[in-house]
């Protein structure tokens, strides 16, 4: 628990913008327990926990680590938003709202192929190789944007030094594998020819159609420079 309470603990009082003191005192413990608190010295009890969950209005699961989101919510299949469902734009950007809808479209297909397949280890594998490159791309945004990086687990200086790059890499590795794998034990595989796919996803495989050859022109264009 020390690692992530004690940062998390940390970067909330920055936020609210109180000086260690304060926060003691409206706490009720001395500054030099908050201190070994926030510096994973000691550990807290829980009475001291959910004084911190009130105080700071988070839950108990955002402070632990084992939620990024505030008031705890966990994600389901169910309860997640489904922005695929948006019939309108994304606002000030034509363009932003073709990207979006060719590369939401194309992951839809993918997961659906999956999904048939049927295989947890393929599904995983994609998805872990997919977020780490969003995580990439967001998390860029979010530094330039001048936010605090402090929030991420992964250090400023392994991020930069590649390490999600190098994890985006592995998930790609643990995806192959775990094709092959069903492959081996003899799974159904879905159809994915050309055929099979502008039959049974008209809309969808022109979207990711769209994406490919459009990566596929770049490599080529790359390979012969």
């Amino acid at each position: 628990m020390a690692t992530d309470f004690s940062r998390t603990l940390s970067l909330l009082r920055q936020e609210k913008g109180v000086s260690q003191r304060k926060a003691a005192a409206e706490l009720g413990i001395s500054q030099a327990l908050l201190s070994h608190y926030e510096n994973g010295i000691r550990e807290p009890g829980l009475p001291f926990v959910v004084r911190v969950c009130d105080y700071y209005r988070v839950s108990a699961d955002y402070l632990l680590g084992r939620t990024l989101s505030r008031d705890g919510a966990m994600i389901d299949a169910e309860g997640l938003y489904d922005s695929s469902d948006e019939k309108g734009t994304l606002k000030g950007s034509v363009l932003a709202t073709l990207q979006k809808k060719l590369l939401v479209n194309t992951v839809g297909l993918l997961f659906d192929l999956l999904g048939k397949l049927g295989d947890r280890r393929v599904i995983t594998a994609a998805a872990d190789g997919l977020g780490a490159v969003l995580y990439r791309m967001l998390r860029a945004l979010y530094r330039r944007g001048g936010c605090n990086e402090d929030y991420f687990s992964t250090a400023p200086a392994d991020f930069d030094a590649g390490v999600v790059t190098a994890e985006a890499e592995m998930s790609m590795s643990r995806y192959h594998r775990a094709l092959d794998e069903a492959l081996r034990q003899g799974e159904q595989f879905p159809a994915v020819d050309a055929e099979s796919l502008s039959t049974g996803y008209p809309a969808l495989n022109q979207s990711a159609a769209q994406v490919l050859h459009r990566v596929d022109e770049r490599c080529r264009a790359a390979a012969q420079d």
